[in-house]
């Protein structure tokens, strides 16, 4: 993780001393960019917090929306994008997506957006609306903050890593992280419920803190600006799960949210959504239940050949990291990608 930061780092800095982003803006921008937030709030200082990049200030979003109007994107709605990338519009567009159905969305970000009328998706994950599903990245973080040893075993393999400073618990979350990301489903809620029984944390408490109940979804969805999203029952990595559960997951939760919110939910996001979450079975099963959009976490801008690639686009994370404009705005040229995926445009 600190490696990937350092090539990070490193590529921004090249992009902010040449400014050849601004050069190659009218090559790489494409048609636009779906944007990815999760949680929006004041920022509480801490040493360890290795979820940081899923949390920026509402101040930073503020800014954000101001500098996408300077740069001359149309802040639009996700069924106006999918018109405009079929129309191949001139104007750049913006479509602001928010995962997991987050309280802090309605109690931070909607004034903002409300503020810049900028309409938005809120992802809901149905199981974190009912207490019943887990958000095991922040479990995972909670215990080992209390912590001194991570001692778990994970498919025959032991492990006894230091958690005693700041930086300990850090390198932990990262091999933990690593570790599980490439092992099953189950055993990656497994190992990080052992964690959190042996630290004294309530799994359910988490979602109960954190995400809205039904009763709150159902008021974003009478947002004008507000679409409600389908984000799974359980918010599992798809791609490790068999065909049956995997498509029950897509089907159930949009029956669900489509019950409480009493309209269609036909936009979908992949839970974790990278390669290892969600493929081509995945996206042929989101166009074959109906799913008129569904976006990953892959990074890269939206351009007209996505048109015939609606389930599986891909979306710029607004990083808790690194909340500086300057490096939405590279973000925002496209330029980055394009070297990434050496010229192509759609991965």
């Amino acid at each position: 993780m600190a490696k990937r930061n350092r090539i990070i780092s490193s590529g921004f800095g090249f992009f902010r001393r040449t400014r050849l982003h601004q050069l190659a803006a009218a090559f790489t921008r494409g048609s636009g960019a779906i944007l990815m937030f999760h949680q929006v709030r004041p920022w509480v200082a801490r040493d360890f917090a290795p979820n940081r990049l899923l949390e920026i200030t509402p101040d930073f979003l503020d800014a954000v929306l101001t500098r996408l109007k300077e740069l001359g994107f149309a802040v639009v709605d996700l069924d106006r994008a999918l018109t405009m990338i079929a129309n191949r519009a001139e104007q750049p567009f913006a479509v602001l997506t928010f995962d997991d159905g987050y309280k802090d969305t309605r109690d931070f970000a909607l004034p903002i957006l409300e503020k810049h009328a900028a309409p938005f998706t809120m992802y809901v994950t149905t199981g974190f609306a009912e207490r019943t599903a887990r958000l095991w990245w922040v479990e995972l973080e909670e215990a080992i903050a209390r912590l001194p040893r991570v001692k778990v075993s994970i498919a025959g393999r032991d492990l006894n890593l230091p958690a005693s400073s700041a930086a300990e618990k850090s390198a932990a979350f990262a091999t933990l992280y690593q570790i599980l990301n490439a092992g099953s489903e189950s055993d990656l809620l497994a190992v990080i419920a052992g964690l959190a029984r042996e630290a004294g944390v309530d799994p359910q408490s988490i979602p109960r803190e954190l995400c809205l109940d039904w009763a709150g979804i159902e008021a974003m969805a009478r947002n004008p600006l507000c679409t409600i999203g389908v984000h799974t029952l359980t918010h599992p990595r798809l791609g490790k799960l068999d065909e049956c559960a995997m498509r029950e997951e897509l089907a159930a939760s949009r029956a669900i949210i489509e019950a409480h919110i009493g309209r269609p939910a036909p936009h979908l996001a992949y839970p974790v959504g990278n390669p290892v979450a969600a493929g081509e079975r995945e996206f042929q099963a989101a166009r074959e239940l109906g799913f008129k959009s569904a976006v990953t976490t892959r990074p890269g801008m939206i351009f007209p050949a996505h048109d015939t690639r609606r389930t599986a686009l891909p979306r710029l994370s607004i990083n808790g990291n690194w909340q500086s404009l300057d490096f939405v705005e590279i973000l925002l040229s496209g330029a980055p990608f394009a070297l990434w995926n050496k010229g192509r445009l759609v991965a």
